[in-house]
């Protein structure tokens, strides 16, 4: 039986502001969009190529914005997504590399850590 992470919870204080930066910013793939009821609303975001989205919206869990765990993207190219993020106006770092990967970090609007890593040495396990 498999067992496939596909739907991570990012609190966020502003699901709009949010949805923005992840869909304009970021590049994420806007999947679902639904407000359920006046409590409830579900967004769906996916980024290019991945078979895990991040969830964000109101009603859906009680973590307080910008708590969510430190979250990870992994890229072929991190010149590249190191200049669509600085293209599209992320605040982000240098690239920064380490004997086990090259990484970008940045943070959402509420304060949501993220690294994009690099891994220019990755063998097939």
């Amino acid at each position: 039986m498999d067992w496939k992470l596909e739907l991570v919870f990012v609190p966020v204080s502003d699901v709009d502001r949010a949805k923005d930066f992840y869909v304009n910013k970021v590049g994420f793939n806007a999947d679902y969009d639904e407000r359920v009821n006046e409590n409830l609303r579900f967004v769906q975001l996916t980024p290019p190529g991945s078979g895990c989205s991040i969830a964000i919206g109101e009603g859906l869990n009680d973590a307080p914005p910008g708590t969510a765990p430190s979250l990870q993207l992994v890229v072929g190219d991190i010149q590249k997504a190191y200049d669509q993020l600085k293209g599209n106006g992320v605040d982000c770092s240098e690239i920064d590399i380490q004997d086990w990967g090259h990484f970008v970090y940045f943070h959402d609007p509420d304060g949501n850590k993220w690294a994009v890593q690099y891994m220019p040495y990755k063998q097939n396990a």
